[in-house]
């Protein structure tokens, strides 16, 4: 079973469970993620700094800032702590959010499990308020992360997230699974389709990389004013996302281009 289906499973258990993250209270938000080593990455000082960048990504797509830091680290004796723990230090303060706090086991490989509270001024922007007629845009080009082997430090875009609710966003999410599904995550939770005229390419990167490679950290929203993105995005010094398509009625059309949107990106798998 894959991640995805898995996770619907879930949420007949957990009906509170919606993006990822959650809105609690009066615009409070709260995330979880998780890092592997030999998954996500083997330099452990880049995995301290990946587990957080993952889950301050969360936060940037609601229009959030994050604010507070738990992280819980099992690993092998033999691990580095300390190295491990420069790289949470460092993304920490360039996301400016401070480590308040987790735990620490003894476990058989790496994992780094960190918990982020954030706070959003506004309405914080889910995924499922796309509209038809709702213009769709990204905040850079994808496939950065594929084309160097995942091995580059990604950063999360919590001013361009900012700037997108300040806009006027209706959807919004980060490209962590690759361009494809997330933008499928949106469009399944709006009831929406889309039509693509292009996915912007990152240097170096191939269109299949573009489309599932993942870890970009990018953010796909969806807005009904294109002048009042620009406007925000100048606004607040930002360079203007690209307008990549437009949402439709029929939820089953996604087309790329004029053809069928590829169902592809990264998804953990279980039994």
């Amino acid at each position: 079973m894959g991640e995805f289906a898995a996770i619907d499973r879930l949420r007949r258990l957990y009906p509170a469970i919606g993006d990822d993250c959650a809105v609690v209270g009066d615009g409070l938000l709260l995330a979880a993620d998780a890092v592997v080593r030999g998954v996500h990455g083997d330099d452990v000082q880049d995995l301290g700094w990946k587990a957080v960048v993952a889950n301050v990504s969360d936060v940037a797509a609601m229009g959030g800032t994050p604010l507070w830091l738990l992280v819980t680290v099992a690993a092998p004796p033999s691990i580095d702590l300390e190295l491990l723990h420069r790289g949470v230090l460092q993304a920490a303060g360039e996301c400016g959010c401070e480590v308040v706090g987790g735990d620490l086991v003894n476990a058989p490989e790496l994992v780094v499990t960190v918990a982020v509270v954030g706070r959003c001024d506004g309405v914080p922007v889910l995924r499922s308020g796309a509209g038809v007629g709702d213009s769709v845009f990204v905040t850079g080009p994808v496939g950065g992360a594929a084309a160097t082997g995942w091995t580059a430090r990604p950063r999360a875009r919590m001013a361009e997230g900012s700037a997108a609710r300040e806009a006027g966003a209706t959807a919004m999410i980060d490209i962590s699974d690759g361009f494809a599904a997330d933008l499928g995550h949106l469009l399944d939770e709006s009831g929406v389709g889309v039509e693509l005229t292009h996915v912007p390419v990152a240097e170096g990167a191939s269109p299949e990389q573009a489309l599932g490679g993942g870890e970009d950290y990018e953010l796909v929203f969806t807005a009904p004013d294109v002048e009042r993105v620009a406007e925000a995005f100048v606004e607040a010094g930002l360079l203007v996302p690209e307008r990549v398509g437009v949402c439709t009625a029929d939820p089953a059309l996604r087309l790329l281009a004029g053809e069928p949107l590829p169902a592809v990106g990264w998804e953990h798998r279980f039994g």
